[in-house]
């Protein structure tokens, strides 16, 4: 479904400052899997999403989504099939738009390649059926812009945008990392039932070494640009978190120093 083949990434390269963020990654996705992904900072985590959404061209290697060879398509284009949540829960929605226009955008886009917010009173009802799967209340505030939304709201919404129709590639970084624990749980809750119930192949980038285990099929650990470790099926059904620590000690290039950042 996805296929990452020897892809690399290296900033400023030739220079002093020269940094080799992805390096010879191989990452094969069946339809339906939900990865979580662990690492410190600077193992390439992001970087690796950047390369999937098309943020930038990579040096080396072919990106596939669904058979297609994407490697060299623009941004704009891959967002039609590819979902992406952040870590701020500002990005990725138009503040000074109400609810409904931020999902009629998201929607438009999802079904056709034009946008336009013509919006009719079956367009309402679908978005405010949608909205009242977050049991947050937000079906009956489709005229509150966005901006005046909880973090938590927001971040839930902003879900449901990248979901409405769904997508071939669900891509999550660190979406409830900014949220309070309560509401973090509950936007998780939200993830896990959206991408159960639609099937989505999904990819999540956490510092939540608990978490990682508990959401998705699949774990996979990088560090220094590569992916070291790969964990599905018992071996992961039987992991702890001692356990994954001790394998990041062990396959890192680095000192146990970034534990503290893998447990944040």
């Amino acid at each position: 479904m996805l296929e990452l083949r020897k892809v690399s990434k290296s900033f400023f390269p030739g220079t002093p400052n020269e940094r080799r963020a992805l390096v010879d990654v191989d990452l094969s996705l069946a339809p339906g899997d939900f990865v979580t992904i662990i690492g410190g900072n600077g193992a390439g985590k992001s970087t690796l999403f950047n390369a999937v959404a098309g943020n930038f061209l990579i040096d080396a290697g072919n990106i596939l989504l669904d058979g297609k060879n994407i490697t060299f398509l623009r941004d704009y284009k891959r967002a039609r099939q590819i979902g992406r949540l952040f870590q701020d829960p500002l990005a990725g929605t138009a503040p000074n738009m109400t609810i409904e226009e931020n999902l009629a955008m998201a929607y438009l886009r999802g079904i056709k390649k034009g946008v336009s917010l013509g919006l009719n009173k079956k367009d309402e009802e679908f978005f405010r059926e949608k909205l009242s799967e977050l049991g947050l209340g937000l079906e009956d505030r489709l005229k509150t812009k966005m901006g005046l939304l909880s973090g938590g709201q927001r971040q839930a919404v902003t879900l449901m945008m990248a979901t409405i129709v769904p997508p071939k590639l669900l891509l999550l970084d660190e979406h409830t990392a900014a949220l309070d624990p309560g509401t973090a749980e509950k936007v998780s809750e939200l993830t896990r039932k959206i991408v159960e119930r639609d099937h989505i192949t999904t990819m999540m980038i956490t510092h939540n070494m608990q978490q990682s285990l508990e959401m998705g099929n699949r774990t996979i650990m990088m560090d220094e640009g590569r992916i070291v470790l790969d964990l599905k099926g018992e071996e992961r059904a039987g992991m702890t978190v001692d356990g994954l620590l001790a394998l990041f000690r062990a396959h890192s290039e680095k000192e146990g120093d970034n534990d503290r950042l893998l447990l944040s």
